[in-house]
Parts: C-alpha cells; structure tokens; sequence
C-alpha cells in the first residue's frame, strides 16, 4: 500500500508512505503532488500521523453513571463513595461488554494505544481478569496497557498489598497507586515505597494518581519523583493528575520542579475531568483545578492528556473522542498561543506514546508498524479549530477504520 500527497508533521512539502505489510517500508519526498493510482490512498496534501494514545482511562468504569445511584456533589470523593457501591455487583461479564463498547468508541476516533487503570481493590479481582481476557481479544485493534490501581488504597484497604501483588502476578503492565487518598500520610508515603518495590521487582511501568485534590499541602508528588530519580526509573514512572500542585505557592514549587527536573517523571493530565471534579469546597475565585502543564511542558517535563472517564461516577459525559479533551485542555491551561497551537498533538501523540514507553513501536519512521492516521487537516492548529475528526485508521497495513466525512447543503432562497 502506498499513501500519496501527506504532509507530515515536522517535515516540509508533501511525502508518499509505502507500506510493506505490517511495517513502513519507506517514506519519500515528494516533489509534485501526485494522482493516486490503484489501491494508493491519496491524503491530498492532509496530515498523516501516528495513532493516537489514551494514556490514562478506566475501563472497568465506563458507562456506569447513574448506578445505583448519581454523584450529585460533583467531588472525586463522591465519585468513590459511588463506585464502592456499583464494585460490589460487578461481574466478569459485565465489565467486558461495557469495556468493549468503550474501545470501539475510541478506535473510531483514531486511538490505538490505550493505557487503563484497574481497580484492583476488589478481592475476586472480577474486573482486572475481565480486562486481561479483553486485551487479548482486541489485539487487532489496539495495544493495551493495564494498570493495577488500588481505587481504596493500598495501605488503608484490607489485603490491599496481597491484591496488589496478585493483580502483577496475573498480567497487569503497570502498578499504580493513589497515595492521597489513604488514611494517613505516613500510609500514603508507606504505599509508594511499596508499589515502587513492587514495580522495580516485577519489571513494570509505574503510574500513580497523585494529588488529585486541591488541598495545598498534598505533596506525595516529591516523594515519588525522589523514589524515581533515586532508582533511575523516572523515564518508567507517571504522575497522573497531579492537580494539587495548581494550589502550591511559587516558592516551593520553584523546589519541586528541580527536582522533578531530576527525576524525568512523565505527566498525565486529565483538564475535562479535572476541572469538574475539583474546585467544588471554593466558593469564590474558584480555582481551575489542574496541574501546571504549561509550565511543566516549559520545564522540559513531558506531559500529555488523558480522557479519564466515560460516563462513570466520577465524569457524566465523554465518547472516546481524545480531540475534545485535547481542544477544552488547551483552553483550560490557557494554551492557545500560536507555539501551542503549532504543537498541540504532541499531548495526545507522541508525548503520551513517551509515557507508555512505546518506544520503537511508535511513530512514522521506516522499519516501523504501518501504524497511522489520516486527519482531515493540513495542520494542528486547524485540527484544533475544526475538530475534524480521523478520516481513516491503518494498522498493521490494514485499514481498521474509515470515515466518511458529513456533507451539508445549505439552501438559500
């Protein structure tokens, strides 16, 4: 298969993609714009790009809004509370089916890299053996990552570390942790030392939900980055949410940030959800509620975003579409500036690919998965503006998904 008339991002003029059956075999200038001919897929002079990566959801949550009942405080504490209620009538079955009616919705917005959080405070461990069973059965459509996350704690929730351990030694990629919401802060440094342990142990990738409050004085975020830089692991570690530290003070941030200059954490940000779980004990200035991604992304951190939810006790909304977490996240950083705008697909792109340690299994370069996407667009900030959505999908050098874009006629008298 041969893609005709691309533009690249990063690369001047127009290129032609040859795929050699699963990989890329070779990526040529152009220096006319030519006539597709056969099976040539002409992309007429629009973007061509690697997939895109959903660094951070909770399948085993989707599409549970409402069950048994409604988070009517809007709080991320609420959002648990709600959770606990719906884990306890949770089957195999059950997550699995609602689980693959997400994915679908993603891989038709142009996602094939998904990393999911699991909760795993659950003693039959119903929903993680549902989506070890899926990342199996979906390999055709994408590559999942699952996360072994602890939604009650490690230290503060009964066998908490044996479900842990357990949920490793079944499958799951990544460990996670949520170290604010456990009892104590000495519990919640206690966690992190041991799901670093855990992870250095076992090999795995490492990502926390880390001060998801606005509570100024929720700081376990330097004592991961420490836990990191002191084993050499932050290219393997990610620090999700991180909204606390919208609520830090300059001074000490300005500590922070060198070290987290130091231990080369990687970032998740989830705006969408950020902005409507937090801020809710504010009356007046209300605060944002979501990290400092402009200023980590300045600092040279690598930072990226995540859609989080999709109609669950926390997030009433979402449809899989990472474009429209990406538009409302630039406007909530205030990123909307002409450099941002110029790169904005870096935070759902290659920056979240980072994050996932895709590595060489990622990105349009010869020898490379025949991995792509063909966007409506010429470039990122129209991308942006127009909310044009995936025009075709390729993996392994088969087409997964294709659109056809709406035609409107507009009539007038």
């Amino acid at each position: 298969m041969k893609i005709v008339n691309a533009r690249l991002r990063n690369r001047a003029g127009l290129h032609c993609l040859i795929l050699d059956g699963a990989l890329i075999d070779g990526i040529e200038a152009q220096p006319r714009t030519l006539v597709a001919e056969g099976d040539e897929v002409d992309a007429a002079g629009n973007l061509v790009i690697p997939p895109f990566v959903e660094p951070h959801i909770h399948l085993d949550a989707v599409l549970t809004a409402g069950q048994p009942r409604w988070n009517m405080s809007g709080t991320l504490f609420e959002g648990i509370e709600c959770w606990a209620e719906r884990k306890a009538s949770i089957t195999r079955e059950d997550t699995k089916a609602r689980a693959r009616r997400a994915l679908d919705m993603l891989v038709a917005h142009g996602i094939q890299h998904v990393r999911t959080h699991v909760d795993v405070t659950d003693p039959s461990l119903a929903a993680l053996h549902a989506l070890l069973e899926l990342r199996e059965e979906t390999r055709h459509l994408l590559d999942m990552q699952i996360v072994a996350f602890p939604q009650e704690g490690i230290e503060s929730f009964g066998k908490g570390r044996e479900l842990m351990a357990e949920a490793v030694r079944l499958g799951a990629d990544v460990v996670g942790g949520i170290p604010h919401f456990e009892n104590t802060r000495e519990q919640g440094v206690s966690s992190l030392k041991f799901l670093m342990d855990l992870a250095e142990r076992n090999g795995c990738l490492v990502d926390v939900h880390c001060d998801e409050t606005d509570d100024p004085h929720s700081r376990f975020l330097e004592v991961l980055a420490e836990e990191a830089r002191s084993r050499g692991m932050g290219y393997r570690v990610t620090a999700s949410h991180t909204t606390a530290m919208g609520s830090y003070d300059n001074a000490y941030c300005s500590k922070l940030f060198r070290l987290l200059a130091r231990a080369d954490l990687n970032f998740v940000s989830c705006p969408t959800e950020s902005i409507h779980l937090q801020g809710r004990f504010d009356s007046y200035p209300k605060r944002r509620g979501v990290t400092r991604v402009a200023e980590l992304l300045e600092a040279g951190l690598n930072v990226c975003f995540g859609q989080d939810s999709i109609v669950d006790p926390w997030y009433p909304l979402g449809n899989g579409n990472i474009l429209r977490v990406l538009e409302a996240g630039l406007h909530i950083c205030h990123m909307l500036g002409y450099r941002n705008l110029q790169n904005a697909l870096d935070l759902v792109t290659d920056n979240s690919a980072r994050a996932l340690c895709l590595g060489e299994g990622y990105g349009l370069e010869v020898g490379r998965p025949a991995n792509l996407l063909l966007l409506p667009v010429a470039s990122d900030h129209e991308l942006i503006r127009s909310q044009g959505l995936p025009l075709l999908s390729i993996r392994h050098g088969r087409v997964l998904m294709r659109r056809q874009p709406a035609s409107v006629a507009i009539h007038s008298e």
